[in-house]
């Protein structure tokens, strides 16, 4: 900070700005410099994608851009989400069997997070907080955040993320309240750098599934593939369908619960991910028990555990370490890190039959 003027009994002394002073001022100004030709790296409004036809509030996609769903969704406090994707025209994404579809330069993906003001009327009235967009550009994937505004008209970019107070109606019928938290653009690295930006979600195991389209209903990849969109497609029978976590038809308790595992926190416990030093694996291609947790000590999880002794203990969801981590919402001992203030109750009781059913 640069010095003030000193002031005496009618006496006026100029001060000369120190050093330290000089460059603490400098370095303001210069981050300062720094967030706005940052800021103007960006569009200003979700509106500027032509991602939505008017009103966007409705959440209408537009021509060339198309929605999607999958099969078993990240847990993000009971908010829910609509997602879009359009690629440069005469473009396709590539089909891979493991991790995310290969998508090219240009592609905008598009989510919309919102809360219903009763979870049990799929029609009723919703409020739209914000929209992330991921753009693949020349020099990798970017993450931007946009707010929606009070008359959900439009959202504005929010670069410094925001923290938006919301309420609803639960399953159970009694009302909640929760503060939904908005990520900054640097945020967006946490989940998203595996190790470098990509999406999480668009993997062909999890878009394995059918959609309702105007002209009906079908496989998405089948849509997708006949749209053009996707190339290098093998038989649908040949590519693997992710559980729906909580859909007792779509899987065994073990298929709900690794498909549970796989997208709430393999984006980080995988082999080359950010927790890849745990040692913990809980992408759906680990097979060894103790690679998942199976009587695991932790590598650094200090008060994380709980005061229990392995990831997983057979049988015993109440001794073992994913337990807790679900179970909890203090920082520091919560997972995900980041994303989940709330317990998923019965993301958890899933887990926890899972547990109890490993010999």
């Amino acid at each position: 900070m640069i010095a003030m003027a000193a002031i005496g009994c009618g006496t006026h002394h100029q001060s000369t700005p120190t050093a330290d002073g000089l460059a603490e001022a400098v370095s303001v100004e210069t981050q300062s410099v720094s967030r706005r030709s940052r800021k103007s790296q960006f569009k200003q409004s979700l509106s500027e994608y032509d991602l939505f036809r008017e009103p966007l509030g409705e959440l209408q996609p537009a021509a060339e851009v198309i929605e999607y769903d999958l099969n078993t969704p990240l847990f993000s406090d009971y908010s829910q989400k609509q997602r879009l994707v359009r690629l440069p025209r005469g473009t396709s994404a590539t089909y891979r069997s493991q991790g995310p579809l290969e998508f090219p330069i240009g592609t905008i993906i598009a989510k919309t997070f919102y809360y219903a003001n009763d979870l049990n009327d799929d029609t009723g009235k919703r409020r739209l907080i914000e929209t992330r967009i991921l753009e693949h550009r020349e020099d990798g994937w970017t993450g931007i955040p946009y707010l929606w505004n009070e008359d959900q008209t439009d959202a504005s970019l929010a670069i410094a993320g925001a923290a938006v107070d919301v309420s609803w109606k639960h399953t159970d019928g009694a009302q909640r309240t929760n503060t939904h938290v908005v990520p900054n653009v640097n945020d967006c690295k946490r989940c998203h750098a595996n190790p470098t930006m990509q999406p999480i979600g668009p993997k062909a195991n999890n878009l394995n599934r059918d959609f309702g389209y105007d002209e009906g209903t079908e496989n998405q990849l089948a849509y997708w593939s006949r749209s053009g969109i996707v190339s290098g497609l093998p038989q649908l029978i040949d590519i693997p369908r992710l559980a729906v976590w909580h859909d007792e038809a779509s899987g065994t308790i073990d298929e709900r619960a690794r498909a549970y595992l796989e997208v709430n926190c393999a984006h980080c416990h995988n082999p080359i991910g950010p927790a890849r030093n745990s040692g913990l694996h809980l992408n759906i291609e680990a097979t060894d028990p103790y690679r998942l947790g199976v009587f695991k000590t932790p590598v650094a999880a200090g008060r994380g555990t709980g005061g229990r002794l392995y990831g997983i203990v057979p049988g015993r969801p109440d001794e073992s370490i994913m337990d807790h981590r679900m179970r909890t919402v203090t920082p520091g001992e919560v997972m995900p890190e980041f994303g989940r203030s709330l317990i998923h109750e019965e993301g958890l009781a899933l887990i926890r039959q899972w547990i109890t059913e490993i010999e």
